[in-house]
Formats: structure tokens, sequence, C-alpha cells
């Protein structure tokens, strides 16, 4: 019968002095010369044998056979060695395998298509730095959810360390998806505690990765779930495209268009007349306008597809904006447009691979100073704005602004219901996807509601900055600037693991 859940060893507990778990001898009593006796195994410790020396880290080629309760959901039978207890791989494997990974990328919920089963675990299995940081990302959900602290994930972090240098040191291992992979996610576990200057380091690291692989459209052409991912995270991390975008043709070394983009503009039945937009803004909103329409023709449009338009329009529209710093400034309607429809895709398409939230919070900043300056007498696009504004600006400071300008915009317009308000933004620029209205009609109920108070008017709609990812990575970090964060000493830090610092 168990008497106690106490994880050091006895020596260490009897001396109340911190045990580093090690097994099958801690190195407190190695160095004290005493006894380690431990009334339970330790929790990040491998099974104790008779060896007298702490079990080093995995290497590269080490693999172990998967036991059958995975065997079904493992096409590779076998993964690689960690110094985790067995059936606490398997647990944190079962969590990737039927949790993270459709919180990842919630675009597709079907265990046969979604891309972190069917591209990313497979490559897991066979490269054993991307199978520990895998297993980190499922650790930290766990560990947060229990609030008993990061003991295992510190193990899966430090080895990640160790496999991660072992691969840069080699040019061919350096450049594979595998290490590309790894060091994109540990940037956006370092960005999710708050490590900034960490997470930045590690994505200067993987662009030197890609340009070693030729560019970010030669990395999607081989490895469409690498480029992806790469491209996104970096985005939310640095809070502005690290990559460029081809030309509308298809053409350069970037981002690419999907294959509608290119669907002839020449008759611009979309565009809305007299709005003084500047041509890189509106060239992206009528070509958006097009794929939306022929989306809604029956035509299938899938989530990933979706997800690849995000991506390029968001570059393609942020890498155009003027730099403040700059004396050239564009129009207030084009940069309220510029902004707006990117805030629009991010809200269509939906959290996807990690947290929005502190690049939406910079985004809506954007938004509203050029709101501020604009006069716009045009019902839509009035209209139009003050949705987008709502929804995206739901959970930050500016959401109570946004809820007077769309009570001014109702006013105005003389729009006295969701659907006069619905009509207007359909008119401008809209996607139907399901659940689309449900995404935008409950800020409206509230203004349009009879006893609204302006003063006090609250939402209990969803963030739509918050993704369906764990925990670990959606903590707020601080903002971009501030002082760094003292270590806890709880989480080890990825600092310099792969030689990017």
């Amino acid at each position: 019968m168990r008497h106690t859940l106490r994880r050091s060893c006895s020596a260490c507990a009897k001396s109340k002095h911190s045990c580093d778990l090690g097994t099958p001898r801690c190195s407190r009593c190695i160095k004290r010369k005493v006894q380690c006796f431990y009334a339970n195994e330790p929790l990040t410790g491998p099974p104790r044998g008779p060896s007298s020396t702490t079990a080093p880290p995995p290497s590269q080629n080490t693999i172990i056979p998967l036991g059958t309760r995975f065997a079904s959901v493992d096409p590779f039978e076998s993964y690689p060695q960690t110094r985790l207890p067995r059936e606490h791989v398997q647990r944190l494997i079962h969590s990737f395998l039927h949790k993270i990974a459709f919180q990842y990328y919630p675009l597709d919920l079907s265990a046969t298509s979604n891309p972190f089963l069917v591209s990313w675990w497979p490559l897991a299995l066979g490269d054993p730095a991307l199978f520990h940081v895998s297993l980190q990302t499922a650790c930290l959900d766990e560990e947060l959810l229990a609030q008993k602290g990061f003991q295992a994930s510190t193990v899966l972090m430090a080895d990640s360390v160790a496999l991660l240098r072992q691969k840069v040191g080699d040019s061919t291992l350096a450049v594979q998806d595998g290490t590309m992979n790894s060091v994109i996610t540990l940037a956006a576990i370092e960005f999710g505690k708050g490590n900034t200057r960490v997470s930045e380091m590690h994505v200067a690291g993987v662009k030197r990765l890609v340009s070693l692989r030729g560019g970010i459209s030669a990395v999607r052409q081989t490895s469409p779930l690498t480029a992806r991912m790469v491209s996104w995270v970096s985005l939310l991390i640095m809070g502005h495209p690290q990559f460029g975008t081809q030309d509308d043709a298809g053409i350069g070394d970037g981002i690419p268009p999907i294959p509608e983009w290119q669907l002839d503009t020449s008759n611009p039945g979309h565009e809305p007349s007299n709005l003084n937009i500047e041509f890189p803004v509106k060239n992206v909103f009528i070509r958006l306008g097009r794929v939306f329409q022929r989306a809604q023709s029956g035509i299938p449009f899938p989530n990933t597809r979706l997800h690849d338009l995000t991506c390029f329009a968001v570059h393609r529209l942020l890498l155009s904006a003027p730099n403040p710093a700059a004396d050239s400034q564009s129009s207030p309607m084009t940069e309220c447009i510029r902004y707006g429809v990117v805030l629009y895709m991010f809200i269509i398409q939906g959290p996807t691979y990690f947290s929005h939230a502190v690049i939406i919070d910079t985004l809506v900043t954007s938004f509203r100073l050029h709101l501020e300056r604009l006069e716009s007498t045009h019902q839509e696009v009035n209209a139009w704005l003050a949705a987008v504004g709502l929804v995206a600006s739901t959970g930050t400071p500016h959401y109570q602004w946004f809820v007077e300008r769309a009570h001014a915009v109702s006013a105005s317009s003389r729009l006295r219901s969701w659907a006069e308000v619905l009509a207007c933004i359909r008119s401008f620029l809209w996607l139907e996807r399901p659940h689309s209205e449900d995404i935008f009609r409950p800020h409206w109920d509230i203004i349009f509601a009879p006893s609204n108070d302006l003063n006090a008017t609250t939402t209990t709609t969803i963030d739509i900055s918050q993704p369906i990812t764990p925990r670990s990575l959606t903590i707020r970090v601080p903002p971009r600037g501030s002082p760094p964060r003292k270590n806890s000493g709880v989480l080890t830090s990825s600092t310099d693991i792969i030689g990017f610092g």
C-alpha cells in the first residue's frame, strides 16, 4: 500500500532540501556519498536499475518498441526513447494524437487528414528532436491542468535542446523539416512563457534554415505543413511578416497565392465605387471578393485553402503598409480597409497553431487609430468596418470604443436590425461560412437591445484571438519592449539551444 505521494528521496526529504529526482541516485546524495532511497518512483526519472549513474539523454538513433495500446495509431510501431516513464510517454502520445493535434489545427478535425496526424506525427516518430518537442506541448498542457509543477516538461525541454544541438551541427540534418518544425515550436513555447527575446532568436534561426533550403516557396514544394507553420507562427511571434509573397501570378520566392487568386480581375465589378483606396490594398480587396464569390457559388473551398489564402493576403497587406517613421502616408480609407481586411481574415479563419491574442491586439490598435481619422459617408463601408472592429476587439481595452462607433454607425445609417447590418456587410466583403453570422450577430444584438446602456455594454461572445490550443501556449506575453520577466526557475528556457543566439 502506498503511504506517501512524496517524489523526493528520503535523504533530501529528511533534510528538507530540494531533490533533483535523479535516478538511481540524486545528485545531492551522490555528492554527500549517502544512500539514496525513493519511496516512490520520481515522476521524471526512468525506471531504476542496478546502474550507479544517471541515464544519459537519448541519442538520435535510439528507438524502443511501441506498446500495443498505441500500435493502432502508430504506423511505425516504434517511437524514440525518452527519459520519462513508459506509461507517461504513452499518455502524452495519446494526448497529442487525440487532443493537441486538433487544437493546433482546428481547421481539419478529421483523423484521416489533419496534417499533424498525417504529416507531422510520422515525421516525429523518426525524428527524436521533434518527438520530444511534440511531447513537450502535450506535457505542458497536462502540467498546467494539474498545477503541480513542470518537472516532466523541463526534462523534455533539456533533451530537446541536446537533440537539436546535434542536428544543427550537421548541415544536412539542420535543414530537415523536423528541425525547422522543432525550432518554430520551441519559439512558440518560449513566446507563450513570455520569453520574447528567446522566441525571436529562434525565429531568426529558423529563417536562416529556410534560406538554406532555398526560401519559403522551396520549402512549401516539399513540405506544405512546415512552410505554413513557419510562415504563420513567425508572423504571430514577431507581429509582422518574416517572409515575402509571390506576385499575383505565383512567380517569385515567397508565400504563394492560392490558384483562385489568379482569376481574371479585368472587370472591377466587386470594387466599391468612390472609395479612395490605393492600388496594393485595392488589388487584394478585389481579388478576395472574387475568391469569396466563387466559394459561395458552390465550388468547394476547404479550410486549408482558406488558411493559405489568409496567410498570403495578410502577409501581402502588412508588407505593403507604410512605415510609420516615413513621411509618406496612405489615405485613412486605404489604411482602414487594409487593417479591416487583415482582421477579417483572422476572424473567418479562426485561431490556428498558436494564440493570435498579441498580434490581434496590435492590429486592433492600428485599426482604431486609422478609423479615428476616417470621414466616410458610405453606409456599407462604415457598417463593415464597425462589424469587424466589434469582433476583433473583443477582450481588448478597445471594445467599448468600437461599441460606441457601432452605435453611431447604426444611427447615422438608420440601421435598426441585424438583418439590415448583415445586408450591408455582405454587399461589401463577406465569405459565407458555417457559423459566420454567429460570430458577428451577438455584438449587434447588444447594440440594438432596447435597454442597452452604452456605458455598461458587456458581451459573452467568443474572443476570436484566443486559440483552441494548449494552455501552455496561450499565456499572454508582455508588450514588446517591456522589461524582461525574471526567470522563476520553473521552466527551462531554450536560450541558445541551437546556436542562433
